[in-house]
């Protein structure tokens, strides 16, 4: 049930925080749980929808240059991890059309607070309900308004809130976004 009412949140969050002064909103697939150095294997699968909405550049962070905020939500389809929350990213214009976008958030998760790999008693759960969210777009513009990007999105505790376990999740996919 807290899975389900996370998730309606999220979606309301995101639905309601589009304003007139939004910059874009954004939806993607991603592939859930795929293994890089910054994770574990754990027993979850599947594909995320994600969706967000993005605002433009804030010159009162200018002494962090001037991010962007951000909303994220990320529902799994096969009832694994899904999360919500928000951050900062810096659009980086590579050229006319091209950009990378790094980011980094603070998310909430729908996955078990204890899990345990059966063989190696090796805990697989992610540690903590609040989580950081790093993540890293390239992209570019096909037109005005659209924009396609390739991006990586990384879910952990980065062992703050304990030193011997942080497994992660790690979802490598697509998004398009359309700006306002």
């Amino acid at each position: 049930m807290l899975r389900h009412a996370l998730i309606a949140a999220c979606a309301a969050a995101a639905v309601a925080a589009v304003p007139a002064q939004a910059r874009e909103a954004y939806v993607g697939v991603h592939k859930h749980e795929v293994n890089t150095p910054f994770t574990l294997d754990i027993p979850e699968g599947g594909a995320d929808i994600q969706f967000g909405v993005r605002w433009d550049r804030q010159a009162g962070l200018a002494f962090i240059g001037k991010p962007a905020p951000y909303v994220i939500g990320s529902i799994n389809t096969q009832g694994d991890t899904s999360f919500a929350g928000a951050g900062l990213s810096w659009p980086l214009p590579i050229g006319k059309s091209l950009y990378v976008r790094p980011g980094l958030g603070m998310v909430v998760h729908t996955g078990p607070d204890l899990r345990f790999d059966p063989v190696t008693f090796r805990r697989t759960d992610l540690g903590s309900r609040v989580l950081f969210e790093p993540e890293l777009a390239a992209g570019i513009h096909v037109s005005p308004r659209i924009s396609v990007e390739a991006s990586w999105t990384h879910i952990s505790h980065a062992r703050i809130f304990n030193r011997d376990q942080n497994p992660g999740i790690d979802m490598i996919g697509a998004r398009v976004n359309l700006g306002f």
